[in-house]
């Protein structure tokens, strides 16, 4: 197990509680009663440590090496019936860019998400989530798909960003983000977009359009990373802690901003420390919001998703 910087007692208690149940297996001790100590005072470091998370904190929690990645919620949701597809039909199939077809309790949904791989070789293979412009148009073709047969759409969003590589960009990286958030507006299909770790910049945003935005609450969302956003401010990364909390980039902050719809809340000590739970959790708000959605008329919700992100960043001035 990965422990951060900040979860040093945590990470003091687990290794007490190694050398307990080693100490039990090699001399025959009963150790019971100290092992169920120190996992309750695993669980209360964790309950106080997480209760008061500073927002660079929860960044680095989105971060975590051991966290669930987008694949691991789509197999869950589907019980592994899960039917990947390839390719924009223009240039080549982006593999930070997954989506496919899956049945969520007998219900057909659309899944698409960034995936960035749970080890190096996956990472480079992934290209770390960060997709090209290929990816955005494999995913605008999948969501036309899942419209052409009244297929709801799921996006799990998870990426440091779009590629930001010259050739991404002369194939045309803009352009493909703002063609997504153009069709997203208007995809008469229910699309609900879950952020499960990092949501950064228009990366994020070009699966991020959607009826229902709901963010994991260990999770951020912002224009910029914190370590960009320092390194131009202060032409250093040493101040990416007071960018976390300048940016208002938790989930906390943007339900406060009325920017997204709601904030699912995960397991004590973050989703990484119990996959079963937080899957669980996904689901139920996934199906939730499926059933009501799925009742309104397509107009209303294009409609009401026009509107609501038109009235985000209007203010009255008094």
């Amino acid at each position: 197990m990965t422990f951060l910087e900040f979860e040093k007692p945590i990470s003091d208690l687990f290794e007490q509680l190694q050398e307990a149940h080693e100490l039990a297996e090699k001399s025959g001790v009963d150790m019971v009663p100290a092992i169920n100590e120190l996992e309750r005072k695993i669980q209360e470091a964790r309950k106080s440590i997480y209760s008061q998370l500073t927002p660079w904190q929860r960044v680095q929690v989105s971060r975590h090496p051991d966290r669930p990645y987008a694949l691991s919620y789509i197999n869950y949701l589907t019980d592994g019936n899960f039917h990947e597809l390839h390719g924009d039909r223009t240039v080549k199939d982006d593999k930070a860019m997954i989506g496919g077809l899956g049945c969520v309790d007998g219900k057909s949904v659309m899944f698409i998400g960034q995936q960035k791989g749970a080890n190096t070789k996956q990472r480079q293979f992934r290209n770390f989530g960060m997709a090209n412009p290929e990816g955005y148009r494999k995913a605008l073709r999948l969501m036309k798909l899942a419209e052409k047969f009244d297929v709801p759409v799921v996006t799990i969003i998870d990426t440091p960003g779009a590629f930001p590589g010259l050739e991404a960009e002369e194939r045309g990286q803009g352009e493909a983000i703002a063609r997504n958030l153009f069709e997203m507006t208007k995809l008469r299909v229910p699309i609900i977009c879950i952020i499960i770790g990092e949501g950064a910049s228009g990366g994020a945003l070009g699966i991020g359009i959607g009826d229902k935005v709901l963010m994991l609450e260990n999770t951020w969302y912002s224009v910029i990373s914190p370590e960009s956003c320092s390194s131009i401010l202060w032409r250093s990364w040493d101040f990416k802690e007071k960018a976390s909390t300048c940016l208002k980039l938790t989930a906390e902050d943007m339900m406060q901003n009325k920017l997204i719809d709601g904030v699912i809340p995960e397991p004590i000590g973050g989703a990484h420390t119990n996959y079963n739970e937080i899957f669980k959790t996904v689901k139920t708000e996934v199906l939730k919001h499926l059933e009501k959605l799925s009742k309104m008329k397509p107009e209303k919700r294009v409609e009401g998703r026009i509107k609501k992100f038109s009235d985000m960043g209007s203010f009255i001035e008094k």
